[in-house]
């Protein structure tokens, strides 16, 4: 994680949840460094750092050697202090885990789950799954500072419930962090599955890169997008999806959402395995289309290549409008590795304009299937350590 640290013309940091944020890089420091860092005066430092010990979010480490030769202690964040409970709920498969406030994954399960279940049946699963790697990993719901979920669908920020889902019927609306809070008795944020990839794939494997995009391919296409560091969502949370813009070579194809051309209908995991059994290859979903390519069926190959192009061709528009330093493909159809990949690189780098491209790497995901629960722990470590929410959680009741 890369911190901020106070430049010249700062004003000194106060509240114990930004000194808090300082120490969340996981690096120990002294109550001399911390004050060099904030500019606080010692007796209001000493004050955070109480606040902070009393709520165990920072733990006095073992004593370092101060450069007077003299023993002093150093605090370090408790990374223990807390768990989270995270969710990737995908098309046709779920993948939870139980993470600390790191994101260091301590148990982790994956599971077929249909979404098109519906809410109720998909939820109950998930508290009950949740309840018992919670017993297995010897933590209880007390010590659960919150869930994240993920969701195939659009989903309204503000309110984290689903909004018009194509391939999630019933779920419209639906209240899901009241549903699943209310039973567990933690908050609970939801988000669009691609989103919290985005943040997972930032978070752990490009926290260097100011301007990212994560595009999932599987079952449908979708598009994170992640700005001078930050999730970007768009007005209402429907930023990024890109597997509903049309292409040419999809006009006469309907597509799931109700409309005709969109890109997800050509080259979607669902639409490439339609047209593998039109030509009498038995293909149910995105996962055998991948199996067919690394086993070499020509069909296959040609059809996830063209797919990369189709894909490239939209990538392409957004290069030049956005400007990326990298795009991280993930999702099923980018375990079909070179084959999804070189058609992307073929179509972004011949149509996008050479400045855009001078630095771009274009690459599958480091994180594979675990990039969307990595990404939903980030947002509820995110929200639950926020400067203000720190600041209230140790206030004096």
């Amino acid at each position: 994680m890369t911190v901020r640290m106070p430049s010249e013309g700062d004003g000194p940091i106060s509240g114990a949840g930004t000194l808090l944020g300082i120490l969340r890089d996981g690096q120990a420091r002294t109550r001399a460094e911390l004050v060099q860092l904030t500019g606080l005066a010692r007796s209001t430092l000493a004050q955070r750092l109480d606040a902070l010990v009393s709520q165990q979010w920072i733990v006095p480490t073992e004593e370092a050697v101060s450069s007077g030769g003299r023993p002093a202690v150093a605090f370090t964040f408790n990374r223990s202090a807390r768990v989270v409970l995270a969710a990737d709920l995908g098309a046709t498969h779920a993948r939870i885990a139980v993470t600390d406030l790191a994101t260091e994954v301590l148990a982790e399960r994956a599971a077929e789950m249909p979404i098109d279940r519906g809410p109720e049946p998909t939820l109950t699963w998930l508290q009950r799954t949740f309840e018992e790697m919670l017993t297995e990993t010897g933590h209880s719901m007390a010590e659960v500072c919150g869930i994240g979920v993920g969701l195939p669908g659009p989903v309204e920020h503000g309110s984290g419930r689903p909004v018009n889902p194509p391939i999630m019927p019933g779920w419209d609306g639906f209240p899901v962090p009241e549903w699943l809070g209310g039973r567990l008795g933690v908050p609970v944020l939801a988000d669009n599955d691609v989103n919290i990839m985005a943040l997972g794939e930032h978070w752990a494997a490009r926290p260097e890169a100011d301007h990212l995009i994560f595009v999932k391919i599987g079952t449908g296409i979708g598009c994170g997008i992640i700005s001078d560091r930050r999730l970007h969502r768009g007005a209402q949370g429907a930023a990024g999806d890109i597997g509903h813009i049309r292409v040419a070579s999809a006009l006469d194809t309907v597509c799931r959402c109700g409309n005709a051309g969109c890109l997800e209908a050509v080259a979607g995991g669902a639409a490439m395995a339609a047209r593998l059994r039109a030509q009498g290859v038995e293909a149910a979903d995105s996962r055998d289309v991948v199996r067919l390519v690394r086993g070499g069926n020509t069909q296959a190959v040609q059809l996830i290549r063209q797919a990369g192009r189709e894909i490239g061709d939209v990538l392409a528009s957004i290069v030049n409008f956005f400007n990326p330093s990298v795009i991280v493909i993930g999702g099923d159809l980018s375990e079909a590795g070179e084959q999804v990949l070189a058609g992307l690189r073929e179509v972004i780098y011949s149509r996008s304009l050479p400045l855009a491209t001078q630095h771009l790497t274009i690459t599958a995901s480091e994180l594979g299937d675990r990039a969307g629960v990595i990404g939903a722990a980030v947002m509820v470590v995110d929200h639950v350590l926020s400067p203000g929410t720190v600041d209230r959680s140790v206030a004096p009741d």
